[in-house]
C-alpha cells in the first residue's frame, strides 16, 4: 500500500495526546479551557467530515510525571498512580468540550471509578466505536510503569485501529532535535526499521515494540497548528508516517 493510500484507507485511528498540550504556554492553569475547546472543535469536524471511528489517549503531564516525582523520592508505582488519577481528570475535561460540540463521548478508565467513567472492556470500546462515538481511554493501562504512549500502542491494537496519530509540539521525526540542530532532517515517511537503526525518538520502546511487532503505523504531527487535528484524522499528508515499509 502507498504512502497516499494509508492515509487515506483508515476508518478507526487513536489519536494520542499529550497532557502538556492541554495547557497554555506560560499560564498557571493546568487546563486552559480555549485550547482544549480548539481540540474539541477540530475533532468533531474530523469525526463528522471524515466519519473516522475515533478514541483518544490523553496524557497527565499538565498535572503530574511519575517518573519525575520518583527521581525526587516518591515510590515510583505510587507516583504512577498519581499520573493515572491526572489523565482522568485531562479526560474528563476533554469529554465535556466535545459533548458542548455535540460530540457523543464516552470515558473508560483502566481503574474502576463508576460515578466518573465506564470501566475499559474492549468490546464496549469497540460498540462505541460502531455507533459513532468518540471514547477516551483514561488512567492509561491500570499499571504503573507504563507510559500513555504505550496506552496508546496497546489500546490500539485491542480495538484493530488502523493509525496512532501522535500528537506532538514538533511537526514530525527528525533525525536530531530540530530544536537544538538547525540542519535537522524532517521525515515524511520513515520504516520502524529504520527508526531503530537511527535511534530515532518516536514513543518510547515498549510502545514503539508494540506496533512495530503489529504493523502498525503511527502518524507524528504538530498539535500546535490550528487545524492539525482535523487535517491528520481526514488523511491530509501532514507530518511523519511510520511504517513497516521499506
Amino acid at each position: 500500500m502507498s504512502d497516499s493510500d494509508l492515509r487515506r484507507k483508515f476508518s478507526r485511528a487513536v489519536l494520542k495526546i499529550s497532557g502538556e498540550a492541554l495547557r497554555a504556554e506560560g499560564s498557571k492553569d493546568n487546563i486552559s479551557p480555549e485550547i482544549v475547546e480548539r481540540m474539541a472543535k477540530e475533532i468533531r469536524s474530523a469525526v463528522r467530515d471524515a466519519g473516522v471511528e475515533l478514541a483518544v489517549v490523553v496524557g497527565g503531564g499538565n498535572f503530574w510525571r511519575g517518573a519525575s516525582a520518583s527521581a525526587r523520592g516518591m515510590d515510583r508505582a505510587t507516583a504512577d498512580y498519581v499520573g493515572m488519577m491526572a489523565t482522568v481528570m485531562n479526560a474528563l475535561a476533554l469529554q465535556s468540550a466535545l459533548e458542548e460540540e455535540g460530540v457523543t463521548t464516552v470515558v473508560q478508565s483502566a481503574i474502576e471509578m463508576k460515578n466518573v467513567a465506564e470501566p475499559f472492556i474492549r468490546r464496549k470500546a469497540e460498540r462505541h466505536l460502531g455507533e459513532g462515538r468518540v471514547v477516551i481511554f483514561a488512567a492509561g493501562t491500570g499499571s504503573p510503569f507504563f507510559s500513555t504512549d504505550t496506552t496508546a500502542a496497546l489500546r490500539a491494537n485491542e480495538i484493530a485501529a488502523d493509525v496512532i496519530f501522535k500528537a506532538t509540539q514538533v511537526d514530525g521525526v527528525y533525525d536530531s532535535d530540530p530544536k537544538t540542530n538547525p540542519d535537522a532532517k524532517r521525515y515524511d515517511k520513515v520504516s520502524f526499521v529504520e527508526c531503530l537503526s537511527k535511534r530515532l525518538k518516536v514513543m518510547d520502546a515498549t510502545a514503539f515494540s508494540l506496533c512495530l511487532d503489529n504493523d502498525l503505523p503511527i502518524v507524528v504531527f504538530d498539535i500546535g497548528v490550528n487545524g492539525n487535528i482535523t487535517k491528520a484524522l481526514s488523511g491530509e499528508d501532514i507530518g511523519t508516517i511510520v511504517t513497516g515499509e521499506e
